[in-house]
């Protein structure tokens, strides 16, 4: 055995322990943004579900309940009842008047149809809209005041009142008036409760909730004549069922929204004739209100908190009041909010659909191309070419590698090729070298050279080892890793071919009888080797794993070496040899065993790396995308499909478990449950069938499930963490993971 030294034992420079603390420092805000963008596509999706009833709905309607508490004068009074003065009184419409009245709205489809009928024949109308309506169509509500009409309050979110708490109604009815404000700068006193009909139909649950609301200053109207549109019986049924008895004055119910109005725009014109040519004249429920009373006023001169204030725009608008100040600005608000969730969830649900047909596109594109490649390369007259015995170069860089390199070392010292092993000990404090040399001379390894150097990262210490190897072949691996023996002499058997620069081994994880490595050991086989099949087959094979990697060292020399531009100089290399025109390939049967992040911080740290470097590498390299020749092939079939399968679809995967989760408490949790169970079968047919081909124990499956929901959900964040680093320009350098040393030889943990 023989050594050699740079300039002895010295720790890290300072220069480098400053940028990996300032590195550090930066994490914590950028984990923290990643996080505060998952939460606010949380809550645009609840603003969604809660606009569209999905989130905080309630489908109870009361009926057939006692009515003993409400007084008899109530019940059999007219359909406007008031409280001023704190005592209840109803408002009956005058005779040979009709106060058009509209609930549900406003509608994209039918509420301009109904506008546009209005005004043709100069009818103005009352219309009872939804809060959650009109914060998603606001140019209506604008369109319908500003042509004459009233509009009144029919609650936020269309629930049966007499159900809800005082602090659900006060919500109600704050909240649309809020949207009142935003879509057309007025506030309301008309009311309407959803599911009401005539006062004789008050019960006892509902009475104090028309009390509390007078009392806040809103009047409540109810109906005379329903025309039952909804039920949709046909235009004659429509205009004899809203036509009142005796030329009496009628609050006329019909519905602008809430289903197919086809009917009811039909009806309306024809209504409206018939009803002029019986003599009656069309009014508000202001109008109506003040020509009852012979004044302007409407009863109710304020909505405490609703901003109310200013004069009314018309007698037939007196119910309005011109929305100022704080509520003027939270109603402005809200509507931009709505705006911007009614853009982005279809946007989200496009993306959804995209990502779903990318994920289920790449789960059949591995099972077929992994079979194909396992198919050729496992044939009996398969050959790479004539078989390589010639000696090799292993380099194992090293630092602080103490509890590792040992292990190392005796997994080399049973290779079947004959090799040399040059251990770059890369400024290590921990007496790594010392351990290296000790293990070697007791297993009594002639053929190991330690090399050391001053700190300069795993690079630099790379580069080192291919200048100073003796062979035209040099293999890399970790100071972590233990080979099988075969490993080395599997690895460089491509290397017959000459047109073959870098081989990628198989790297499996040796830790996996914990939980943690039992999920690195799912990815590991299934995400990584099975994709490495389908790059291969593909001639564009990403990344070669620093675990378990061989290149020809005039090769590295010829692309200038292991880059420190990135921090997935694996990567880096691996797209380099791609653009300087040499074949890349995976031997399945070259494995080597490796100590994987035994915490979450350490596999947070190490994977944020990995993700990191390999948007640094792609970077670097974009300008494959146009280059000619082989460099061309990466750009235009590599490249794509690494972005799209390692970063784009990841980035957005989330959005299936967002989805999933919201329909699950939302909306159908069976039907999500089903869809959930059934991506996970695929994933598990995908991930049986990499086992198989790895000849892995199926025990480690059923730990699956539980990766799909805790193990999955950490590498999102650790995605989207990477992509903020990178559109903010960070930088970090490479990072030394605490090992444990407890990955022994193969024999041991195969």
């Amino acid at each position: 055995m023989t050594t050699t030294s740079s300039r002895g034992r010295r720790r890290a420079p300072s220069r480098i322990g400053r940028a990996a603390g300032k590195a550090a420092a930066l994490q914590k805000p950028r984990v923290i943004l990643a996080l505060l963008l998952l939460l606010a596509l949380t809550s645009v999706m609840l603003l969604d579900g809660y606009l569209r009833a999905e989130v905080g709905g309630d489908q109870r309607v009361r009926t057939g309940a006692s009515s003993s508490d409400v007084p008899d004068e109530i019940l059999d009074g007219g359909p406007i009842l008031t409280f001023r003065g704190g005592q209840a009184t109803t408002v009956s419409v005058p005779d040979k008047t009709i106060a058009l009245t509209f609930d549900d709205g406003p509608n994209p489809t039918w509420t301009p149809q109904v506008l546009k009928i209005l005004e043709e024949y100069d009818v103005p109308g009352t219309f009872f809209v939804v809060g959650s309506m009109v914060s998603r169509y606001p140019g209506i509500v604008k369109d319908m005041v500003e042509q004459g009409n009233e509009v009144g309050i029919h609650t936020f979110t269309h629930v049966d009142l007499s159900y809800q708490s005082e602090a659900r109604v006060t919500r109600e009815m704050t909240q649309t008036q809020l949207a009142l404000a935003g879509a057309a700068g007025i506030t309301t006193t008309l009311f309407r409760a959803p599911y009401s009909s005539e006062t004789d139909a008050i019960d006892n649950y509902s009475w104090p909730v028309y009390k509390e609301l007078g009392e806040d200053g809103y009047t409540s109207v109810f109906v005379d004549t329903d025309s039952d549109d909804w039920k949709r019986p046909g235009v004659s049924k429509i205009i004899k069922w809203a036509t009142p008895e005796d030329g009496e004055g009628a609050s006329v119910l019909f519905h602008d929204a809430g289903g197919e109005r086809s009917q009811t725009i039909a009806a309306l014109p024809k209504y409206i004739e018939k009803m002029k040519a019986a003599g009656y004249t069309f009014t508000t429920i202001s109008g109506a209100m003040a020509e009852q009373n012979g004044a302007g006023s409407t009863g109710g001169n304020g909505v405490p908190g609703a901003g109310v204030g200013g004069a009314a725009a018309s007698p037939l608008q007196a119910a309005h009041r011109k929305a100022t100040g704080v509520t003027l600005y939270e109603g402005k608000a809200l509507i931009a909010a709505v705006t911007l969730a009614e853009w982005t969830v279809p946007a989200l649900s496009v993306g959804l659909m995209v990502v779903g047909v990318a994920v289920m596109g790449r789960f059949g594109m591995m099972l077929v191309l992994a079979r194909r490649h396992h198919r050729r390369r496992n044939r009996r007259r398969f050959s790479w070419g004539p078989t390589v015995t010639r000696p090799v170069s292993v380099i194992v860089p090293a630092y602080n590698e103490k509890e590792c390199i040992a292990n190392t070392l005796a997994s080399l010292a049973k290779s079947t090729h004959p090799i040399e092993i040059l251990v770059v000990d890369d400024g290590s404090t921990d007496g790594t070298s010392h351990i290296a040399r000790e293990a070697a001379e007791r297993l009594g390894m002639t053929n190991v050279r330690v090399l050391r150097q001053e700190n300069a990262g795993k690079p630099a210490a790379l580069n080192h080892g291919v200048r100073s190897a003796r062979h035209d072949i040099v293999v890399m691996m970790d100071g972590d890793t233990v080979f099988e023996p075969d490993a080395v002499h599997q690895l460089v058997q491509p290397f017959a071919d000459p047109k073959v620069g870098a081989v990628a081994g198989n790297a499996k994880v040796g830790n996996r009888d914990t939980v943690i490595g039992a999920w690195q050991h799912i990815e590991y086989v299934m995400g990584f080797n099975l994709d490495r099949r389908m790059y291969d087959l593909l001639r564009c094979m990403p990344t070669i794993p620093g675990a378990i990697g061989a290149f020809r060292r005039d090769a590295v020399l010829e692309v200038g070496g292991m880059s420190e531009d990135t921090l997935a100089e694996d990567t880096d290399i691996t797209i380099a040899m791609h653009r300087a025109g040499w074949q890349v390939v995976y031997q399945e049967h070259a494995k080597a065993w490796t100590e994987a992040p035994g915490s979450l911080k350490q596999l947070w740290s190490q994977r944020y790396r990995w993700s990191y470097g390999t948007m640094q590498a792609l970077w670097k390299h974009r300008k494959s995308l146009t280059d000619k020749g082989p460099s061309g092939r990466f750009g235009r079939v590599g490249m794509p499909l690494v972005v799209l399968f390692q970063i784009v679809t990841p980035v957005f995967a989330p959005l299936i478990d967002v989805f999933t989760l919201y329909s699950m408490i939302f909306i159908d949790f069976r039907a999500a449950l089903l869809a959930w169970l059934a991506v996970l079968c695929v994933q598990l047919v995908c991930a049986a069938y990499a086992f198989r081909l790895d000849r892995e124990k199926y025990r480690y499956l059923l730990m699956m499930p539980l990766q799909q929901l805790a193990y999955r959900q950490m590498m999102y964040l650790v995605l989207i963490h990477s992509c903020v680093t990178a559109l903010t320009g960070g930088r970090l350098r490479w990072q030394k993971l605490k090992r444990t040393g407890e990955v022994g030889t193969p024999a041991g943990v195969s």
